[in-house]
């Protein structure tokens, strides 16, 4: 994917700013975001008491105001992103589970990676480029061709690949076969004739059903990573080990089970590091009542 004017333009206009500089003002226009917006803030606080009942009102409101600080950190941080390399990633980031990624990769069957929107989502696609684990990425295309060849641009300059989510499956079962990576965020609301309901923390959420069925269909491994941000401001990169896919032979138990067993380890990350979680999004917008009969 070239880098277009307007891509350049962008990132150089963003990119003169020094990154501590860019910390706070991104910082504290997510912090006006959060008082200006009364729907985002709405949506962020309810989904947090529905997740942590446990937590007083005064836990939940520090907790979404670190969700919108950690949002300006990660916008800011978005434009260092292209000045990484081999050479500097280790200021960045360390890794934890490359020895997953191996076994996995041994299996010549291809690899199933998939994240949620945790962390810098992505800055850990940049240094898996960086790191010559070099994926497949799958994204939703979007409607702006500015933004598009931006983020197209943004998610394939250290080496990988990207691919629209709209009739994909067949050319990812084909990438799999040729021992390639795919890489997939699976943690966004589905319509429900495109997902199954599995719990998602205490709730049921349409989680798409084409990560369960290509790893049932391929055979191929599944491996979960995910990016953490530490108090200090580096990041760690955690490489799972492969994730069971559940094989009873009944089809419908098989996609439910496997699909809840790649969600609960997207449930057990943000439990631990709840404001690093994409909250803003309307996770369980679709309802099971909406099915229709």
């Amino acid at each position: 994917m070239k880098k277009t004017l307007s891509t350049r333009i962008i990132l150089l206009s963003f990119g003169l700013i020094p990154l501590r500089v860019r910390v706070f003002l991104f910082r504290a226009l997510f912090f006006l975001f959060y008082h200006v917006s009364e729907k985002h803030r709405i949506i962020t606080v309810h989904n947090l008491v529905r997740a942590f009942p446990e937590k007083n009102l005064s836990e939940i409101i520090g907790i979404a105001k670190n969700v919108y600080r950690n949002m300006g950190t990660v916008a800011a941080e978005f434009f260092e992103i292209p000045n990484l390399t081999v050479e500097n990633m280790s200021n960045w980031v360390t890794f934890e589970g490359l020895e997953n990624y191996e076994k996995a990769r041994a299996k010549k069957k291809g690899i199933l990676f998939y994240t949620g929107h945790f962390g810098n989502w992505e800055l850990l696609a940049a240094c898996f480029g960086l790191k010559n684990m070099r994926v497949t990425i799958v994204y939703r295309a979007l409607d702006n061709p500015v933004l598009e060849n931006f983020v197209a641009w943004f998610r394939s300059f250290t080496g990988h690949k990207v691919i629209p989510k709209g009739g994909a499956f067949q050319r990812i079962v084909e990438l799999l076969g040729c021992n390639e990576m795919i890489g997939i965020l699976i943690d966004q609301n589905v319509a429900w004739k495109e997902g199954v309901f599995v719990d998602f923390l205490g709730r049921p959420a349409s989680t798409t059903r084409r990560f369960a069925d290509l790893a049932l269909k391929t055979g191929a491994p599944v491996v979960s990573a995910f990016i953490i941000r530490q108090e200090n401001g580096r990041y760690r990169i955690v490489i799972n080990k492969e994730i069971e896919v559940s094989r009873t032979g009944v089809y419908e138990r098989d996609i439910f089970d496997t699909t809840q067993n790649f969600t609960r380890v997207i449930e057990d990350m943000v439990r631990q590091y709840p404001d690093q979680y994409f909250w803003i999004h309307q996770r369980w917008k679709t309802k099971k009542s909406q099915i229709e009969t």
